[in-house]
């Protein structure tokens, strides 16, 4: 079994990697309303929350894979799941993206503080784990938790810290809406994967809510970053143009409540991905101009 590069990218799944940047963005914003940032920091953090974001693709790949739950996804190529890649050799790349961002990490905690390094730990363990290991917390409704705290709090907040020293309100406000747009991402994949991971026993938030609720949740979790936005704007007004995401959150939100399942939440994963980014961008912009 040998993938093609393609193939190898496709495993990566790189349409999630808004989740990735966003936080940095927002963090990074925070950071420059306070002092000027620190631009190598903000880099070596970008490094960090990418090679973790393809170290958990790759490492749900592999995990899902092995286990059979992959074998009648609807969702994007999987490199085990479809045979083209053997499980060690897709573990291996996980690995190596998490050493990639472990690397990173390290100087970031050398020239900020070394107890970054128990945070950086956790996440390498909470990225593995997800699907990984004996007690993966993806199939006991935990997924979204996770997600929120990493790749909202932990990452919009660290990144503000290793630059500024310090985090502020308008930061966490930037988290939880951050958190609130990873969610909303991973709500719509696994609504997408109810019938599939009913079957084979991967006990999701979406398989524990059931579609209507899955659905309610997700137009919650878009509705989330424009109270946020809100809440920043007295202290921050131009952060109010990330309200510019608003009508892509009402589309995306309409298309989920009417009721759209399989092949037609594709779009959705990729609009919400699309739409993280826009509001993170002008949220960081807004937080550092005024």
């Amino acid at each position: 079994m040998t993938a093609t590069a393609q193939q190898w990218v496709e495993g990566a799944r790189p349409r999630t990697l808004p989740a990735a940047i966003a936080p940095v963005a927002v963090g990074t914003g925070a950071a420059v309303a306070v002092d000027d940032g620190i631009w190598w920091k903000a880099l070596l953090a970008l490094v960090v929350a990418l090679a973790l974001q393809v170290g958990v693709n790759y490492a749900n790949d592999y995990s899902d894979g092995v286990r059979g739950t992959d074998a009648t996804r609807v969702g994007p190529f999987r490199l085990v799941g479809s045979g083209a890649a053997s499980p060690g050799s897709v573990r291996a790349a996980a690995l190596a993206a998490f050493a990639v961002g472990a690397a990173a990490g390290l100087v970031l905690a050398a020239t900020t503080s070394w107890w970054l390094l128990l945070v950086g730990a956790a996440a390498l363990v909470a990225a593995w784990t997800y699907t990984g290991g004996p007690l993966p917390y993806g199939y006991r409704a935990l997924g979204e938790v996770f997600v929120f705290l990493f790749f909202g709090l932990v990452a919009v907040l660290g990144t503000t810290y290793v630059q500024a020293g310090t985090v502020t309100w308008p930061a966490a406000a930037g988290a939880v809406a951050i958190g609130a747009w990873a969610c909303a991402i991973l709500v719509a994949n696994n609504l997408r994967d109810i019938p599939t991971d009913t079957a084979t026993g991967k006990r999701t938030l979406a398989v524990v809510l059931g579609a209507r609720r899955s659905r309610i949740l997700y137009a919650a979790l878009v509705t989330l970053p424009v109270l946020a936005c809100l809440a920043v704007a007295p202290a921050h007004p131009v952060t109010l143009i990330a309200l510019a995401t608003v009508p892509v959150a009402v589309r995306l939100a309409r298309t989920v409540l009417g009721g759209a399942s399989g092949r037609d939440l594709i779009p959705v994963l990729a609009g919400t991905g699309r739409a993280e980014l826009v509001y993170a961008a002008l949220f960081a912009v807004g937080l550092a101009v005024s």
